[in-house]
């Protein structure tokens, strides 16, 4: 089910598992100008999340943000055929079997009014495969101060299973808005990552989303920073 976070904004959330850990997933959506509805990082679809989206405008695009988050973008074209769909630089090679109708470009600016995005460049983690790029971008939606990050950071609490609680303990991401252990591995292009996050600082956001952990609310942008500098092991200004 849809829940409302702030004027024009509301996210969803189902259940998921990574490498045996309860993290949960999580999309958002974004009501633009003339009731289109943006869709970033969808999740499975139902009959609810159909009807509440039927309410609350049409949905106009979906977006696929990086190379980990697709998984149900197809699901949603299928239901919206009429929408675009858009795809981070690199999908298109992974899963050629996807009908992508336009790429997230790499310069970073606004795809429509209201709602901007960066490509944070350099950041890659590990996985199965080696070390791989995410190629996210993240995104800033003005009206409500919210910054909508997928995995380049997390936010794990109590209310997350205690499995994932002392695991996120060791690994990072609990209880502070960071990438995990497994980007500090396997990211060694930090100065692009800086630069990245001082683009990102540049916004004014207050609140931040992210795909897996609980929301932040307040002080989003100087727990995004803090997280940062600790990640990359250095001062951001």
């Amino acid at each position: 089910m849809l829940r409302e976070i702030d004027k024009d904004i509301w996210v969803a959330e189902q259940s998921f598992r990574y490498f045996g850990l309860s993290v949960g997933t999580r999309m958002t959506v974004i009501r633009l100008a003339n009731r289109e509805l943006a869709v970033i990082s969808p999740i499975q679809i139902n009959d609810a999340i159909v009807t509440q989206l039927a309410q609350l405008g049409t949905v106009s695009h979906i977006i696929a943000p990086n190379l980990y988050h697709y998984l149900f973008a197809a699901n949603f074209k299928n239901n919206y055929p009429k929408a675009t769909f858009w795809a981070t630089p690199g999908l298109e090679v992974k899963k050629p079997d996807l009908s992508i109708d336009k790429k997230i470009d790499r310069d970073g600016k606004s795809l429509w009014d209201g709602l901007e995005y960066i490509f944070f460049d350099g950041f890659r983690t590990l996985a199965l495969s080696g070390f791989d790029s995410l190629n996210e971008s993240v995104f800033f939606h003005s009206v409500s101060r919210t910054l909508i990050l997928t995995d380049t950071a997390f936010h794990f609490d109590d209310s997350f299973p205690l499995i994932t609680q002392l695991a996120t303990r060791v690994i990072g991401g609990y209880k502070s808005l960071s990438p995990s252990l497994l980007e500090r591995i396997a990211t060694t292009e930090k100065e692009k990552v800086r630069k990245s996050v001082e683009k990102v600082l540049s916004w004014d956001f207050e609140r931040v989303i992210m795909a897996h952990g609980t929301i932040v609310e307040e002080n989003g942008k100087e727990k995004f920073k803090q997280g940062y500098e600790e990640f990359l092991g250095q001062s951001i200004t």
